[in-house]
């Protein structure tokens, strides 16, 4: 029934993690016919919701995401594996320097994944998290509270971000606001011309507000963040960015005028240059 919808492979990928997710089956009690035993309204109804182009993480309310369950719903986006490439850069980056008690802040969190990933897995580290989304921010505490994890949410738009924040403490002997020693974002930046190339359920499903940056301004996000990373972090404090690679050397080049020194950039499992790490100077 869904090869109607997806290829082969896909159709027995989406079904396996429908059973395991929705119903607890694993590959054996499948093999061994337990799906004749499940509640056919159930069932169905999952399959309906499926074949009506809904991402099979929505219809079990669930996402793997570095070896993580999180839950999912259509208030914010799905996790992806490159978003688990970024936050094993920052991971990486935390071991090479061997510090503790660090405090990082994760921008546009939507289900808290990479929040939560860093404050499990980086012992000692203050995590904070923001969103514009209410919405958003209640999956992500459900998310924090399932797995234990000890991140502050809050409500706050990049975008709007007031010069005298109560998140950004005054440093008087430098002049200058410090707090975090890492920003890690994942923001929006597809922009609307690059909306035919995109799979359908992702472009009619998941929530546009977590996905498309404007046409005429791509790094608006970006950009917003840096200005706000250039007070908020320490000095030597860096900036983790997931990126759209169509506009990697005009980040590089925005970076770069906002004083950050130190921009390399990193593909990801296909080869795309999709990470910007940047440095504010000491």
């Amino acid at each position: 029934m869904l090869r109607s919808r997806y290829d082969d492979g896909e159709a027995r990928a989406v079904a396996r993690y429908l059973l395991e997710m929705s119903f607890g089956l694993q590959m054996t009690d499948i093999l061994c016919g337990a799906t004749e035993q499940l509640p056919d309204d159930k069932l169905q109804s999952k399959i309906n919701r499926l074949l009506d182009g809904e991402p099979v993480q929505y219809v079990t309310g669930t996402a793997e995401f570095c070896g993580r369950c999180f839950n999912v719903a259509p208030g914010v986006l799905i996790p992806r594996p490159e978003t688990e490439e970024l936050c094993r850069l920052v991971e990486e980056d935390e071991r090479a320097n061997g510090e503790r008690n660090r405090h990082i802040l994760d921008i546009g969190t939507g289900s808290g994944c990479i929040a939560i990933t860093l404050a499990l897995d980086i012992p000692g580290t203050q995590v904070e998290a923001w969103d514009i989304s209410d919405e958003a921010l209640a999956i992500a505490r459900k998310n924090a509270m399932e797995h234990k994890a000890v991140v502050k949410f809050e409500n706050v738009d990049i975008l709007k971000m007031p010069p005298n924040h109560p998140n950004v403490e005054t440093n008087s002997m430098r002049g200058a606001c410090v707090t975090y020693d890492k920003i890690v974002s994942n923001p929006p930046y597809i922009v609307p011309s690059e909306a035919s190339e995109m799979e359908h359920h992702v472009l009619c499903r998941e929530p546009g507000i977590a996905l498309f940056a404007p046409e005429n301004n791509p790094l608006l996000f970006y950009d917003a963040i840096a200005v706000y990373a250039m007070q908020a972090l320490r000095p030597l404090g860096k900036l983790f960015f997931e990126i759209n690679p169509l506009f990697a050397e005009r980040l590089g080049e925005m970076l770069a005028g906002r004083g950050f020194t130190d921009i390399t950039f990193g593909d990801d499992r296909f080869g795309r240059r999709r990470f910007a790490i940047a440095t504010k100077p000491e």
